[in-house]
């Protein structure tokens, strides 16, 4: 059973944190996440990565939706572009600098709903040791039980978002080599029913 008006509230209230009054813990199945990007490579092809290690905290005000909060800590050197020698490259100074810095941080400033199951999420985005403000636009895929005769109750979400990675200071090949890098972030969310 799709839920639909207010799913979307309702399903935030899925990834509440325990800082909310009325919240349970649920928990990040990381079998069913990713978060993905694309970048364009000298017009001849779309060259597709992943970063393997992240985690996320999420906090919800039932009461006042604008009120909740989403965390997002990317372990940087945790890149894979499918190529190692290039995966090295990137977590080089021309790129990421993870030895500078090791982590890629968003942390929401607001949240609005935009329809029964989207919102647009804001928040800045620090990378490389630069901050800058970005936007995601969210999509609550579907929550209900677990079809797996588990009591669960599951929730799947999306969030993408493009980057121009040169406001990090990452110019490496610019022009060339793609400035904006489409993201996506596919979450799958459960609680003990």
């Amino acid at each position: 059973m799709r839920l639909t008006l207010p799913s979307f509230a309702v399903a935030l209230a899925l990834m509440t944190g325990a800082n909310a009054s009325f919240a349970e813990p649920y928990v990040l199945d990381k079998s069913h996440a990713a978060i993905t990007f694309q970048i364009d490579h000298l017009g001849f092809s779309m060259v597709h990565g992943r970063f393997s290690e992240f985690d996320a905290e999420i906090d919800f005000d039932v009461e006042e939706p604008s009120k909740s909060s989403v965390v997002f800590t990317i372990n940087a050197p945790s890149i894979d572009t499918g190529w190692e020698k290039r995966d090295e490259h990137v977590r080089g100074p021309d790129f990421l600098n993870v030895v500078k810095n090791p982590e890629i941080v968003f942390k929401s400033t607001s949240i609005k709903k935009t329809g029964d199951d989207t919102a647009e999420m804001v928040g800045l985005l620090t990378m490389n040791g630069t901050s800058n403000e970005e936007t995601f636009d969210v999509t609550l895929r579907k929550m209900e039980p677990s079809p797996f005769g588990k009591k669960l109750l599951t929730a799947g979400f999306i969030a993408e978002g493009n980057i121009d990675r040169t406001k990090y200071g990452i110019s490496y090949g610019a022009g060339a080599i793609g400035n904006d890098v489409p993201v996506r972030v596919d979450l799958e969310i459960v609680k003990d029913q």
